[in-house]
């Protein structure tokens, strides 16, 4: 524009470069039709774990790709891989996608905490792992456990330990109610009846310290010391006690452990979640009041679960089985 005169200028005299973020950018990304499909066996500071079809002899490590965002990816994920899927040393996959889950546990700090915490995603059943004695069981995180599963989709299963210290008669006396099935061990006994249950299936084991959760692990899974070694590596030597991993069964199957855990939060859990997985109280509850908290009176005076045990559609052990439940997800701990 030299010798122009400057008065003189309009809009259409001036050349203004487009920056990057007004630049025109294709909205098409990749389809990745050749990506494998992978279960995601451990996570570790950015970088996870992949077993390719589920296979534990077909095991890469993966980032995420950076067109997924911030999207969650944890243990037990069915995810699309693409890249480098050799498994060799120094090499490196991505993440592209994460598949519909079939069950989710979840779990928050506390029951203030409005965060929550997915635990393990697809898989088919909770251990819910609970020594007899040294240390005493604990009914009230029983109860949470098992409401965390009612709410998540996955099949509850009691582990009682150290059975050759304390019979188990009284504790399963509590949950005869839940018909929910048991397997009970001790330390002298290899657990046969647990491997059959287990075999073919994916299944979390969630137990407070001390209660044999490591132990029992370690006689289902014998080279598991190995195995997340091999998972602990990805994140540069960090111990894996720390978070979840998936060990494959020798008989087939997976087992995912996860750390001890203190406090298993709810405050992600509606009482309306519990109710649902009660097929014979579930109609019921769409007659409440709004806001009923199903808990019966005085809490709840006018609660429709309690017209089912009238009718005859239900038991009372049930009934009192699913509000101590739903007492306990509220907060009223059981300690039987």
């Amino acid at each position: 524009m030299a010798g122009k005169d400057w008065r003189k200028l309009d809009e259409s005299d001036v050349r203004i470069r487009p920056g990057k973020g007004t630049r025109p950018r294709s909205k098409r990304r990749p389809e990745h039709a050749d990506a494998s499909t992978a279960m995601v066996i451990g996570k570790d500071r950015g970088r996870w774990t992949c077993a390719i079809d589920a296979d534990p002899n077909r095991v890469v490590t993966a980032m995420r790709a950076r067109e997924m965002g911030r999207v969650s990816v944890v243990v037990g994920d069915t995810v699309g891989i693409v890249g480098d899927v050799s498994g060799k040393p120094d090499t490196l996959a991505r993440i592209i996608r994460v598949d519909e889950r079939s069950s989710v546990l979840r779990r928050t700090a506390d029951d203030t905490d409005p965060f929550e915490r997915v635990v393990v995603a697809n898989a088919e059943q909770l251990l819910i792992v609970t020594a007899l004695a040294d240390p005493q069981p604990r009914t009230g995180f029983i109860d949470r456990c098992l409401v965390a599963c009612y709410a998540g989709g996955l099949e509850p299963v009691l582990c009682l330990t150290k059975a050759d210290l304390a019979s188990p008669d009284e504790l399963l006396a509590g949950y005869a109610g839940l018909d929910i099935p048991a397997v009970v061990t001790r330390h002298d006994e290899f657990p046969d009846e647990l491997v059959g249950r287990l075999k073919d299936r994916v299944t979390a084991l969630v137990g407070h310290s001390g209660v044999g959760k490591s132990t029992l692990v370690n006689r289902l899974v014998p080279d598991a010391g190995l195995a997340t070694g091999v998972v602990s590596a990805v994140g540069k030597g960090r111990h894996t006690s720390v978070a979840a991993v998936a060990l494959s069964l020798p008989g087939g199957g997976w087992v995912v452990d996860t750390p001890g855990i203190r406090s298993f939060g709810l405050a992600h859990v509606t009482a309306d979640d519990i109710v649902l997985a009660f097929e014979e109280f579930a109609a019921a509850a769409e007659e409440c009041p709004s806001g009923c908290g199903h808990l019966g009176p005085p809490s709840d005076p006018d609660c429709a679960l309690d017209d089912v045990v009238t009718d005859g559609h239900a038991s009372v052990d049930r009934l009192e089985s699913l509000r101590r439940l739903l007492g306990s997800r509220a907060g009223h701990e059981d300690d039987r």
